[in-house]
Parts: structure tokens; C-alpha cells; sequence
């Protein structure tokens, strides 16, 4: 433990320090909050995805998914939910728990005065270090997922094992594993910056205008009604921050814009319809996920004795 002359953030709470259990404890958090709520959300994926690449066909979520099941069946708008689940499983591993590694060592870095008075810069700081690392594990089978959802039927696998054999196949075309990671990171690093930023900072302000007591003295349930409140608003805000670089990850899986580059494309397409394509299932979809991905992730600190993220 560290010493009582210097102050150290691993160890502000003494019941729960944050030593490797607990940043363990955080990944596995992680790991639950994103790969299952992820893959639970694949059909707005699908349609989401295909609004962004052929906007002509796919007009909107009912009548996208509509024409997904009439065109391919129910199989139509689960394709991909193999690389989703364990591409986001092991990105949420990395964002979560890297999350926590990060802002526990800036603020050491910071010193006690400072790690307060620059808590908002911590959390930014600690949340964009964290997705890069995440990304790099994301991005083959986001690679992989895009290319599954938004091929015609008939022309790529759809079932994992063999679409990662056909990706490895095209990777001189597709530039797999990695083509993606700059567009990925334009769209994970600000939408992460966002959903860390806004979820600790409206949590922070539940506490001090809604609920005034000690955080402690509220119920589980109440503190957990907390999280998914101000993860959902969160997510609102991380769904329009980051939305044209995901048109842009969408639009570099369609055939047409084999070969492209990031900037050849987003001329092409224009930066209102990057930015508009698809923005409102994008919203429905990332609020309800960011919420329910800070409910499971501090439901499960909870149940490890760990307690809920955030505070006053």
C-alpha cells in the first residue's frame, strides 16, 4: 500500500483499493456491458449500417428492416452478430478496465490538488488512452461485421469462421486487419471522450442537485437508476459526436468504394449526409446501449463489492 506521506488514487477508498484485482474485476465488466448489449442491438446494426451505404434502398428503420427480412429472412438482420459479440467483448475489456488504469495514473500524475481541480480532464484524457488500445482489438472484426452486413446476399460468408478466412483472402483490397483503425478511431475515440465525460459529469450532478445525501445512504437500486439515466443521456450525445466517422467505417465496406481513401470518400458523399445518414435509429440505438452498458458494467461492480462509478 502506499505510503501515508504520499498521496495515491489507487488507494482514495481503503475498502476498495485499486490494485490488479480490481482493474481485472473492470475488464470482466467490460466484457459483459458491451459484447452482449452489442450483439442484442445487431438488427438496428444491420439496418443502420445499410441506411449509411445505400440510403436510395434503405429509407429508414421499419421500412430497412422490412426489406432486410423480405429480401434475405430473419437470418437477414442478425448477420454479423458472431464478430460483433466478440470484437465489442474485447473492446468493452479494454475501455472499461483501461479506463480505470488510466485515470487512477493521470491523476498520480496530477497530485491530489490537482486531480480535482482538473477531474473533467482526467476523465477525457483517461477515456481517449483507453480506445486506442480498444480499437486496435476492435477493428478486424469491425472490419469483418461491416463487410457481412453490407455485402449483397450471395457475395460474401455470413457465417464467421469462413467471412475471417475471406477477409484474410482480400486483405490486399480491403487493407484487413487494420484499413479501418483511423476512421475507427475518428468514431470510437470521441464518441468513448463523450460517453466517459458526460456519464461521470451528469452523475456528478445527480448527486449534487437531485439526490444530496451521501451516495451511500441511497439504495442499490437507486444508485443504479442513477447510472442508466445518465448513461442514456450520455449515449444521445455520443451518437451525434461520432456519427460521421461511422458512416465513414459504414461506406469504406461497400464495393463500390473499394480502393478509396478515407478523404476521397467523404468528399464524395458530403459532410451533411455523413453526418445525417442513419442518425436517428443511431441515436435510439446508442442511447438505449450506452445506458444499459453502465447499468450491467456498475451492476456487476456492485454485486464485486466494488460499488457504482461516479459521485458528487
Amino acid at each position: 500500500m502506499a505510503s501515508a506521506t504520499k498521496w495515491d488514487a489507487r488507494y482514495v477508498d481503503a475498502k476498495v483499493p485499486h490494485d490488479l484485482p480490481y482493474y481485472s474485476k473492470c475488464m470482466l465488466g467490460g466484457v459483459l456491458a458491451c459484447g452482449f448489449t452489442h450483439a442484442g442491438i445487431t438488427p438496428l446494426d444491420v439496418t443502420k449500417c445499410n441506411m449509411q451505404v445505400d440510403p436510395g434502398k434503405f429509407k429508414g428503420l421499419t421500412s430497412g428492416l422490412a426489406t432486410l427480412v423480405r429480401e434475405e429472412g430473419q437470418n437477414g438482420i442478425w448477420k454479423g452478430v458472431g464478430p460483433t459479440f466478440v470484437g465489442y467483448s474485447l473492446q468493452g475489456m479494454f475501455k472499461y478496465g483501461l479506463y480505470e488504469v488510466f485515470k487512477d495514473a493521470y491523476s498520480n500524475v496530477a497530485g491530489e490538488e490537482n486531480s480535482k481541480k482538473y477531474k473533467s480532464l482526467i476523465w477525457l484524457a483517461g477515456s481517449a488512452s483507453a480506445e486506442v488500445f480498444a480499437d486496435i482489438a476492435l477493428c478486424p472484426l469491425e472490419m469483418t461485421k461491416v463487410k457481412i452486413q453490407t455485402s449483397p446476399a450471395g457475395t460474401f460468408p455470413t457465417a464467421f469462421g469462413p467471412a475471417l478466412k475471406e477477409m484474410s483472402k482480400l486483405k490486399a483490397e480491403t487493407r484487413y486487419p487494420f484499413g479501418s483503425i483511423v476512421p475507427l478511431w475518428s468514431r470510437q475515440i470521441p464518441y468513448t471522450m463523450a460517453k466517459f465525460f458526460f456519464f461521470e459529469k451528469i452523475v456528478s450532478l445527480f448527486y449534487t442537485h437531485v439526490f444530496t445525501k451521501p451516495k451511500s445512504e441511497y439504495s442499490k437500486n437507486t444508485q443504479l437508476g442513477v447510472t442508466f439515466a445518465s448513461g442514456y443521456l450520455a449515449g444521445v450525445v455520443c451518437a451525434v459526436v461520432s456519427h460521421p466517422a461511422d458512416s465513414l467505417v459504414s461506406l469504406m465496406g461497400k464495393q463500390a468504394n473499394k480502393g478509396k481513401g478515407v478523404g476521397q470518400i467523404a468528399s464524395e458523399v458530403g459532410i451533411a449526409n455523413l453526418a445525417t445518414k442513419g442518425l436517428g435509429t443511431r441515436v435510439l440505438m446508442i442511447g438505449t446501449l450506452t445506458g444499459f452498458q453502465w447499468w450491467i458494467y456498475d451492476t456487476f461492480k456492485s454485486t464485486m463489492g466494488m460499488g457504482t462509478t461516479g459521485g458528487k
